[in-house]
């Protein structure tokens, strides 16, 4: 009988190996990344001595390789500790998926007691458990990705680098990774005052290591012959005007690289990627706005719900503009939202670094009033459809919940 998939399986394809192509793929050479690699490495090597490493804070936009470069150095360390016998170990945690302190606490002891059930136990008596696993003479490195993610962060960090004052034979330490510069100052002086880090920002790439990462990517994901230079110089031009992410040039290539294939062409060249940019711009909003912060994601919410509600701006000239919003409007409704959903509202201040750092993202355009309207105000536009934002973080919203 006739299988459906038979005539897909039959079919060429560009691809040698698509999943060396994806953004989730983490390849064992890291290019133009290698003074963070020896900067963690020298952090994390005290670990090997039985001495508690400083705690690591990272940060950068997406795509600028943080998680990459840390999961590797603790592949690295982690191996070398193994083969010498000594007693490091590593958790990755990420608190997208587990985003409060007791989520945080039971994903890594459930790997660290692989044969027991804490289901239903409370946050203290996982804590001691942790604690105990530190006491074995264990140097535990915990690494935090999207860290701004947790609800009761201050709880969790005082918690966890207070620990150490307990522990007398190994250790307890975080590398805390974000996209968000500032998600620090949010914390409590009293959690920063405990902290006694180090940190890293990660900077954008360049159009010409980008070039040289996809070249390297492309050897190993497409046939030989496949891809055109200029195809890849494009994707690199385009990630770097825009964000300076290596994941979007990545998928600018692998989507190119799919229209290829459905349209049965031997090559990629300039117009698959072309085409390929709208798809992936969108791809990689709707993913930047699962990564911001739930109070961030809130301000956001609340343009897009405007901006789908509001009639075009009248201007006293008589023109009109669609999508136009006074900073001052947003943000009563920002705090009639976060009454909605039972959160502290942010101060005023803190609402106008939300709004600079969202435009820094390039998910809202912001300008000064001028000519036409009455008064001096902040104007804020959406710069991506107000609907499917707004429909995207009531999803994330419900999920939450």
């Amino acid at each position: 009988m006739y299988n459906i998939f038979e005539k897909e399986f039959a079919k060429d394809t560009i691809f040698l190996d698509r999943n060396l192509i994806t953004p989730h793929y983490t390849p064992r050479e890291l290019p133009f990344r290698e003074p963070y690699i020896e900067k963690i490495s020298g952090i994390l090597s005290k670990t090997l001595r039985n001495e508690k490493p400083d705690n690591l804070f990272i940060y950068g936009k997406p795509g600028t390789g943080k998680t990459s470069v840390t999961k590797h150095v603790m592949q690295q360390l982690l191996e070398f500790a193994g083969s010498k016998n000594i007693p490091v170990v590593g958790n990755y945690v990420n608190c997208r998926n587990h985003n409060s302190k007791y989520r945080v606490l039971i994903k890594i002891v459930k790997d660290l007691y692989q044969e027991e059930n804490f289901l239903g136990f409370s946050a203290a008596f996982v804590y001691e458990k942790l604690l105990d696993f530190a006491r074995k003479g264990n140097q535990l490195v915990l690494v935090l990705d999207e860290i701004d993610k947790i609800k009761d962060l201050d709880e969790l960090i005082y918690g966890l680098t207070r620990s150490n004052d307990e522990i007398s034979n190994g250790g307890i330490s975080i590398i805390g990774i974000s996209n968000n510069l500032m998600f620090k100052d949010r914390l409590d002086p009293r959690t920063k005052s405990s902290l006694c880090e180090q940190e890293i920002v990660f900077p954008p790439y360049n159009a010409q290591e980008l070039t040289e990462i996809l070249v390297k990517r492309s050897a190993v994901a497409f046939r030989d012959g496949c891809v055109d230079d200029s195809a890849i110089n494009l994707a690199a031009a385009i990630a770097a005007q825009e964000s300076g992410d290596a994941r979007t040039a990545i998928m600018l290539l692998l989507r190119a690289g799919e229209i290829a294939d459905s349209k049965g062409n031997t090559r990629i060249t300039d117009d698959e990627v072309k085409k390929a940019k709208s798809q992936v711009e969108e791809e990689i909003i709707f993913n930047m706005i699962s990564t911001l912060p739930e109070q961030q994601r809130l301000v956001l919410y609340s343009i897009a719900r405007l901006a789908s509600q509001k009639k075009p701006m009248q201007k006293i000239t008589g023109e009109t503009e669609e999508g136009i919003l006074f900073s001052g409007e947003i943000y009563d409704e920002y705090c009639k939202i976060a009454r909605q959903f039972k959160e502290t509202s942010i101060s005023a201040r803190w609402y106008r670094e939300y709004i600079n750092e969202l435009e820094m993202y390039g998910l809202i355009v912001t300008t000064t009033s001028g000519k036409g309207i009455r008064g001096q105000t902040r104007l804020i536009k959406l710069a991506c459809d107000a609907g499917k934002v707004k429909g995207l973080i009531e999803k994330e919203l419900a999920a939450a919940a």
